[in-house]
């Protein structure tokens, strides 16, 4: 028997548990194991039945991920459940933790569940590009109906142990001794199995499957995943079991070895790498209870909303009182909403508020462990509130800046103690973004990075470390890919096309679309900022500097690079912007041409890769494919085409650097060639 596996035998009831740390997952070794373990339960007169439980805080948390890019070996999954359902002795599964994807799949196999309170189950599996592949398809509906199916498995739902009670998941929810409530459980089964493949046919109403399938479509943005999902679960009411689970194994095995699939895991582990790193971080993370927000704008508002909701005690301060006002207004109608929708008590929101206060006085962040200045994007602006922050705040309060292209260096230089200033960039809406850059100064302490991750963490943000440089990473990824638009423009392309272009590519918006949304405004003070030092001989399009100089700065006047008539939010084109482009593309020498989709997404991607490969090369990322977590978290890239690093391996370094020399001659002076050697080693 596998190691991973280990049993004894509690009078006539074998215990099998499972030992895999630290998730329980259900490698090949498990699988033999328990498989070993099944037989050795036939054989034995003397047992009756069998409970298989997890060892440490879960049950199978999911199957092996690392081996989906293989050949599966060996016993598979299917063939343990058909061991389990064969067995003629009942088996118990009791429940802890997780029981995730084929861990759930396990458990639907066995005669019956048993859960202590606070344990999940789900299947999870279409976050990965696959479907359930070993029977989740087939024996959930069964249980619980098709609609509720297709909601749960589509959206890879995690469900509690008491809503699994409700829906017939589990057989019993227990608060605690769950070993011994389930060996109780198998020994009043002694003799009877009730497979769930046995139940005839899952429940299903005609209108509610349409209307189940139609929400899972669109909010999965019509992946091949969840169309198959839809599909095999809707083939659990019209086909023989054996004849279903048959065809989801082979969906299943089909959909493993795809590029989208591969690319989704490319995102899971790449992340799990991220959290990895910050779980062996030996530096001991300062304590915060309290923080301070500078600022009661729609960043500083955002931002304290995050911070509440992960429990911290927060106080919101601007020195002008109609802004402060309106910051106090949007955190409380934020609560107000979340409690209209059924989405938090009203008893849970008044906890929450209890802890937050407002003040304009400076004299109130003096007992916060933690200062966010989040005020307007000016370095001289917030010179002078880091000053009056440093007059008011405790010595040991660290300090964090909310800059998106500040030098934060040059903010910690004007501090008396720059070792404890960093920057923490969020992103817009702030309390719904995932990502978060934490921004290391030359100065920074150890302490002050790992607060910063242990604070990212508790509010529920998806960290990444960044040197201090221009854009730092996620910035400076998408100045190129707009400035790669914007040549785009120039040589033949509209906003619409270009737009689109990348938006049937799965970005969630194109860069024009953005741009009206945010305001042009916001990056036409940068590019004045910077024009100074710019190179006279680099490529610059005027474009958008013109479009700003007649006042079109997007949604919020009615007109940017579309027009938006009647304060619609949605923009149509405008024949205007057309002209100034043509205008700009005569006034630059420039014959226009005709782009295709395709041509359009590649020179976005290759544009991206090479600006990952300079943040590399230039050390401002320690991780390439923290470049990838950043612009699907926070840019709307589509996790399901994996990320600029992962679309360079997939490429290899000979296509890419050939097809990198082709776009450095279409963009003209001031595109750099990145060397591609350290990204290719860090994949």
């Amino acid at each position: 028997m596998a190691n991973k596996i280990k049993i004894h035998h509690d009078q006539d009831v074998m215990v099998i548990t499972v030992d895999n740390p630290p998730i329980n997952a259900g490698s090949v070794e498990v699988r033999q194991g328990l498989l070993d373990a099944i037989n050795i339960l036939r054989g034995d007169d003397q047992l009756k039945s069998a409970v298989i439980i997890g060892a440490g805080n879960t049950f199978i948390a999911g199957s092996d991920i690392k081996e989906f890019s293989l050949p599966l070996a060996e016993p598979q999954l299917p063939a343990v459940i058909t061991a389990i359902e064969n067995c003629g002795k009942p088996i118990v599964c009791a429940l802890h933790g997780a029981a995730l994807g084929g861990g759930f799949e396990l458990a639907l196999g066995c005669d019956a569940r048993i859960a202590i309170e606070g344990a999940v189950v789900g299947l999870p599996e279409v976050t990965l590009g696959i479907i359930p592949g070993a029977g989740g398809t087939q024996r959930l509906p069964r249980l619980i109906g098709i609609e509720k199916s297709i909601e749960l498995i589509c959206a890879g739902t995690r469900i509690r142990a008491d809503e699994a009670l409700r829906l017939g998941i589990v057989s019993e929810v227990v608060q605690e001794n769950l070993l011994g409530h389930a060996i109780t459980f198998a020994r009043k089964m002694s003799g009877g199995k009730q497979r769930i493949r046995e139940i005839a046919s899952p429940r299903s109403n005609a209108d509610g499957v349409l209307l189940a399938s139609q929400k899972a479509l669109k909010a999965g943005k019509n992946r091949p995943q969840v169309q198959k999902a839809i599909e095999m679960i809707c083939n659990s009411s019209s086909l023989p079991i054996d004849e279903a689970l048959a065809i989801e194994r082979a969906t299943f095995q089909d959909l493993r070895v795809s590029t989208e699939a591969k690319a989704l895991r490319h995102q899971f582990f790449s992340e799990r790498k991220l959290y990895k790193a910050l779980s062996a971080n030996a530096v001991q993370a300062q304590p915060v209870n309290q923080v301070a927000v500078i600022g009661a704008g729609t960043m500083g508002s955002g931002i304290a909303i995050a911070c509440l909701s992960a429990g911290y005690a927060v106080v919101l301060l601007d020195q002008n009182e109609v802004a402060l006002a309106n910051g106090v207004k949007k955190v409380k109608e934020f609560y107000n909403s979340r409690i209209r929708t059924g989405k938090i008590s009203e008893g849970k929101a008044e906890i929450l508020l209890s802890r937050f206060s407002e003040s304009s006085e400076w004299a109130f962040i003096a007992d916060a462990d933690l200062i966010i200045e989040a005020v307007f994007e000016d370095i001289n602006v917030k010179h002078e509130v880091f000053k009056k922050i440093e007059a008011h705040a405790r010595a040991d309060a660290l300090l964090a800046s909310n800059t998106s292209y500040l030098d934060i260096d040059a903010i910690a230089a004007k501090t008396s103690n720059p070792s404890r200033v960093f920057g923490l960039h969020f992103f817009s809406p702030a309390q719904v973004m995932k990502l978060i850059e934490i921004v290391r100064c030359k100065t920074t302490s150890a302490v002050a990075i790992a607060t910063a991750l242990s604070f990212a963490k508790r509010i529920g943000k998806t960290p990444v470390i960044s040197a201090n440089a221009f854009g730092f990473i996620g910035n400076r990824i998408y100045s190129a890919y707009r400035r790669q638009c914007e040549f785009m423009l120039e040589e033949g392309a509209y906003p619409k096309q270009i737009d689109n272009a990348l938006e049937e590519y799965g970005f969630t918006m194109g860069p024009f679309a953005v741009a009206d949304m945010s305001g042009l405004d916001i990056a036409w003070a940068m590019r004045k900022s910077y024009a100074a030092t710019r190179n006279p001989q680099d490529r610059y399009v005027t474009i958008p500097d013109t479009l700003c100089s007649l006042g079109r700065f997007g949604q919020k006047v009615g007109a940017g690079y579309y027009q938006y008539p009647d304060g619609s939010k949605a923009g149509v084109d405008d024949p205007f912007v057309h002209q100034i482009i043509d205008e700009a593309s005569a006034a630059s020498g420039i014959s226009r041409g005709a782009f295709a989709s395709d041509e359009i997404v590649n020179r976005v991607l290759l544009a991206m890769i090479n600006e990952v490969a300079h943040l590399v090369n230039e050390k401002i990322t320690s991780e390439a494919t923290d470049c990838d977590i950043a612009l699907v978290n926070g840019y709307g890239f589509p996790r399901w085409r994996g990320g600029p690093v992962f679309i360079a391996g997939e490429m290899g370094q000979e296509k890419l650097n050939n097809e990198l020399r082709i776009l450095a001659d279409a963009s003209g002076h001031g595109f750099v060639i990145a060397d591609t050697d350290a990204l290719f080693h860090s994949l």
